[in-house]
This record gives structure tokens, sequence and C-alpha cells, in this order.
């Protein structure tokens, strides 16, 4: 291969702080970024089992790359951290199920991209936009203002990864309110653990310069507290009983009757695979904060368990005063908000 980075290649302990993906999605995507190749070794070597794992492989198909017009065939690519890969035409060593070593060697990123990624799993696709999202955002060379467009398949609604609603909800109008990023999203299907089956879209426009920094200190008074607690490929009582159970927390909580906003929902068959569901609060605020808490349900879980899990989490991000939720404040590949925010959250 020819190569035109000039950069020696960085070395990256995979072992560092909580040793799971967290760390490897965000070394390769900044990795693209930067346009700086790396290596990393004992990749999730505090996870059973360590290795690279489906969801970490997250099989692509890059669809077509255009400029001002689309051109090139459909291409496929197995092996993972290949949605970053195609992203900035890297050349990758060591992606495959089980690794504990890889290489990423990128290129120079191009937009727009067309893009579909399907692990063949009920990997989460928020962990998948994760690595995805900065890497379409940003180019060295913005060559048109049409938005890339990302397909991704697998989980929508599982445990140890933030629920698209999520990112729907809280990630994303906080991204467009302070950063004016305006990325379209929109969930085809959704789909539940351990089938998947869900398919989310997602538009993304590049964007022109550096992000604009924020000052942000002060959260404002809650205005309003929406939810929904969903349910998939099962009665919808149960969605009410996880609806009820969060209200009743949050009455307990010392919030205002009239403040809250919860609805319940049941999936028709089209619209989700597989059977699940949770519960999303948000709070929104005076200065334009969202505070987030979520519950997902699982096997064996009281429905009343899941509701009140949410408005748990929701009360004490709300008590802590802070202007960004737990999940949100993490450092992640966005730098700006009191402290350092993570688009998705929650690791696997």
């Amino acid at each position: 291969m020819t190569s035109t980075i000039s950069h020696a290649l960085v070395h990256i302990d995979g072992s560092f702080c909580e040793g799971g993906g967290q760390l490897l999605r965000n070394a390769v995507a900044l990795s693209a970024l930067l346009s700086k190749p790396i290596s990393i070794v004992n990749v999730r070597s505090n996870r059973k089992p360590p290795g690279l794992r489906k969801q970490h492989e997250a099989g692509t198909s890059l669809l077509a790359s255009f400029r001002h017009t689309i051109f090139g065939s459909l291409i496929k690519i197995s092996g993972g951290i290949n949605l970053a890969a195609a992203i900035c035409a890297a050349e990758t060593e060591g992606v495959h199920v089980g690794s504990t070593s890889i290489t990423f060697k990128p290129r120079k990123i191009e937009l727009p991209r067309i893009l579909s990624a399907d692990p063949g799993t009920a990997a989460s696709t928020t962990l998948l936009l994760q690595v995805s999202l900065p890497c379409l955002l940003f180019s060295s060379s913005l060559t048109g203002a049409a938005p890339s467009q990302l397909t991704l398949r697998g989980g929508t609604n599982a445990t140890q990864a933030p629920q698209i609603d999520y990112t729907q909800h809280v990630f994303l109008p906080f991204m467009k309110r302070h950063f004016g990023v305006d990325v379209a999203l929109k969930i085809q299907r959704r789909g539940y653990f351990p089938k998947g089956g869900g398919e989310v879209f997602c538009s993304v426009p590049p964007v022109a310069g550096a992000l604009p920094a924020v000052t942000l200190m002060e959260r404002g008074p809650v205005q309003v507290i929406r939810g929904e607690a969903r349910v998939g490929g099962l009665p919808y009582i149960l969605a009410e009983r996880m609806k009820n159970a969060a209200r009743a927390r949050l009455l307990a909580g010392g919030i205002p009757p009239t403040t809250i906003r919860i609805d319940a929902v049941r999936e028709t068959q089209e619209q989700a695979f597989g059977s699940g569901g949770g519960v999303l609060l948000y709070a929104e605020t005076g200065n334009g904060c969202v505070i987030g808490g979520s519950s997902v349900s699982t096997k064996g879980k009281a429905p009343e368990e899941v509701g009140d899990e949410a408005a748990d989490e929701l009360l004490r991000n709300l008590r802590h005063d802070g202007c960004v939720d737990e999940h949100l404040q993490v450092s992640d590949m966005y730098v700006g908000v009191r402290p350092a925010f993570n688009p998705c959250g929650r690791t696997r």
C-alpha cells in the first residue's frame, strides 16, 4: 500500500483504565480524525472473553462514496472497526473476532459517505454510531454540503449500552442546541436483545471548521420531564405498569405532577423485531440542558422495577445539579461542556 501518512505509529495499551471496548472506539475514531496510525495491544483485556467481539468488528458494507456525484461499486467489508476504516479508507491488521491486537492506518477522510453496518448480532447500534459519528462530521476537505447517510443494524434497546432513545432525545438535541450539529436520526425498526434485527438511519451533515466553544455553568430550572415506557412483542399493560411506576417514583422524589409527561407505547410487529422494552425519561431545563434517566427490561425483572430504575437514575442526576447527566459527562469525542462529554455513554 502506498500511504501518504508520515506520522509514526502510536502504540496504545488496550488494558488501560477499564480495558474494554470504549478505549477501542475512542482510539479508532481519533486515529481517523487526526490521520494518526495506531497500534492497540491487549484489546479488551479486562473483559471475558478478551479481544474483539462481533460488535467491535462491526462488519460493514460500503455502499457508495461520492463527491458531487456518486461513484464506485458495492464493496463488502468483513471485519470490524471497518465502519471507521471505510470512512477514512484505512488499512487494518488483526481485525477479526478474538484478536487482542490491531493496527489501524487511516487515510484522508472525504465526505459525504453512504454506509451501512450490520454485525449480524444484537450488538448496539448506538455504539456503532459512537465510533462513526465523529468521523462523518469532520473532513480535511469538504467536497460539498450533502450529508453522509448511515444505516446501522443490530440492537436498539439493550443493557450495557445506551438505548437508541437516549441518543435521539438527549444526546442529539443537546448537540444541535449547543454545537449547531443537526444530525437526523430515524428508527426504522427496533431490535431487542438477544435477537437484534433493528435498523436505524442517520443523516450526518459535514461541519466546516471546529465546533463552537460552549460555556454552560448553570442548568436552570426543570421545565418538563418527558418520557416513554415502551414494549415490543409484549402486552401493552407492561408498558403501562412501567410508566405508572416511573411516575410514582418521580412524584415521591418531589417532582410536581404537572411537570411529568410520560407516554406508554406498544410497538407493532412491523416496528420491532423480538420482544423487549424499556423506559427513557429526560428533563428539559430553562438553560437548554437535557438530563436523562433510563432502564431496559430484562427477563425476570418486573415492569415496576424498570420504571423505578429509570426514575431513580433521573432523580440522581438532577440532585447533582450538573448541566449534563452521568452518561453525557464522561470524556469522549467532544469537548466544551463542563466537563467533556461522551455521546453514547455506557460501554461494553
